[in-house]
């Protein structure tokens, strides 16, 4: 194959054509940052064809705000690209010259006009669009012990912080502003029960796996566990949910007590306090079994809900919604509260989880900041085609957010935010590239990165300081809380990651 090698100067004249036998894909764009969807669409892109070259646009194009160095230098990083070459004029004469056999852009801009179009006709190519494949991934390499966060697991990228002028100093700054930090939580109280198994083998009379229960350890989990790292974090935390009339909801009074949580429970006898049993064997998760009801709560426990809620607005800094739609939040109820809290300009978070059931985050809408995961940003919009950039823009303004992060499991999160109709973006890795137990990393992301803009931080800094909370969190096996000095201690640790957050692909 003879093109130039993708670490070559890229000048347009370095452009060698590749072999006339292999097929060709060509992306070109900004590449500001390298996000989870360009990586997406390269990926289709590469799939398509044997050699995939990509062109970056010069720094005149609009919408560039890096050099033209640095943004050669993230695509060159990406593995799947065969080769890396400037634009020097426009992407319609780079294309008539190397005559690819596919033009490929994101489904975006199917319905647009698309000036490569003619180029690519008049030699035969085609132009595809495509936003390449979804897939929802996640880590499972899970330890027996429950233990300490794994600090040496936990890599930082160096140039994040270099790109918003902050150091590490700046952090703990922000986590120690925490300490009195008004929160008040409202949502879903859940159980999680972590069965430690032995495995037996296969059953003779049919095909199932035998197991014998060894240990259980039981957790506070759902906006319970959200409540908690607010108060480990530093913050006096009240906690605003419903129970049933069970040893769940005994449990959870006396562990939430011991921590310092503040409760009002909503006692409804028509539903057993949510439960989730996990029963694991050889590190993994082999099962989860639910004990709940899904019904919404009655319009009496909602007066009863709003008149505690209302009486802790005084002494409120922060709300977080922390919604698993399994009744707890009916949007009257909701509606109601974001009013009333608006009225005293009390800042306001949320986040609406669907795994195994339906949500729809842009119902807690005027928020400061949602942090859906991608599968949940997709749901609210009914979206499964566009590309990232189009659906953070499209949930942003169906939300009324100021702030949107979309966390994206092992390929860690993109962060959006709208200041003066502008929008900007960037993203983070995953932190964490072992994680034991990954159950717990969107809570304590929530958590950390609320209680942050809280204190004044910027979106920028205060999603870097979630992450780290989420990266601790899945270090360990089980819903245990995070505290203010576990946080710290990861803060001053000085593992960073030199590639940085441009490096996804090695």
């Amino acid at each position: 194959m003879s093109f130039v090698d993708k670490g070559t100067g890229p000048t347009s004249e370095a452009l060698a054509l590749p072999d006339s036998e292999k097929r060709v894909s060509f992306v070109s764009g900004n590449f500001n940052v390298v996000h989870p969807g360009h990586l997406r669409l390269l990926k289709f892109a590469a799939e398509l064809a044997d050699v995939l070259i990509v062109g970056v646009n010069p720094d005149r194009a609009p919408g560039v705000t890096l050099p033209l160095e640095l943004r050669l230098e993230n695509v060159r990083s990406i593995s799947m690209v065969n080769q890396v070459v400037a634009i020097p004029s426009s992407a319609e004469e780079l294309i008539a010259t190397l005559k690819p056999d596919f033009v490929v852009k994101g489904r975006e801009f199917e319905s647009r006009s698309n000036p490569e179009k003619q180029v690519v006709e008049a030699y035969g190519g085609r132009l595809v669009f495509g936003s390449g494949e979804l897939r929802f991934s996640s880590l499972s390499l899970l330890e027996r012990e429950y233990s300490e966060p794994n600090f040496s697991a936990v890599k930082k990228p160096r140039d994040y912080p270099q790109r918003y002028a902050f150091e590490m100093s700046d952090l703990r700054r922000t986590l120690n502003a925490f300490s009195g930090l008004r929160v008040l939580v409202v949502g879903d109280l859940i159980i999680d029960d972590y069965i430690t198994c032995d495995p037996l083998g296969m059953s003779q009379e049919d095909p199932t796996i035998v197991v014998t229960p060894i240990e259980t350890k039981t957790f506070v989990g759902g906006a319970g566990v959200v409540a908690a790292h607010a108060r480990g974090l530093g913050a006096d935390v009240r906690f605003c949910t419903v129970v049933g009339e069970d040893d769940a909801a005994r449990f959870a009074a006396e562990a939430l007590e011991s921590k310092q949580v503040a409760v009002d429970y909503f006692l409804d006898e028509t539903r057993p306090t949510t439960r989730k049993q996990r029963f694991r064997a050889m590190n993994k998760t082999l099962l989860r079994v639910n004990h709940l009801r899904q019904h919404p709560i009655n319009a009496e426990i909602q007066a009863r809900m709003l008149a505690s809620v209302e009486a802790a607005l005084g002494s409120t800094d922060l709300i977080l919604f922390s919604c698993f739609n399994y009744g707890c939040l009916p949007q009257p109820l909701v509606d109601t509260i974001a009013e009333k809290a608006r009225a005293r300009s009390i800042m306001m978070a949320a986040d609406s989880q669907a795994s195994s059931q339906i949500a729809d985050i842009s119902r807690f809408r005027d928020m400061t900041l949602i942090t859906p995961t991608e599968r949940e940003a997709r749901l609210a919009l009914s979206d499964f085609e566009s590309g990232l950039a189009v659906i953070s823009e499209r949930l942003q303004a169906k939300a009324r957010v100021r702030n949107l992060v979309i966390t994206l499991g092992a390929e860690g999160m993109l962060i959006n935010t709208r200041d003066d109709r502008l929008f900007r973006t960037d993203r983070l890795p995953a932190f964490n590239r072992s994680p034991k137990d990954v159950a717990g990393a969107g809570d304590s992301f929530f958590t950390a990165a609320s209680m942050a803009l809280c204190t004044g931080a910027d979106v920028w800094r205060s999603s870097y300081l979630g992450a780290l909370a989420a990266a601790l969190q899945v270090s360990r096996v089980g819903n245990t809380p995070l505290t203010s000095a576990e946080l710290t201690a990861e803060i001053d640790q000085a593992d960073f990651d030199e590639v940085g957050a441009i490096n996804w692909e090695r």
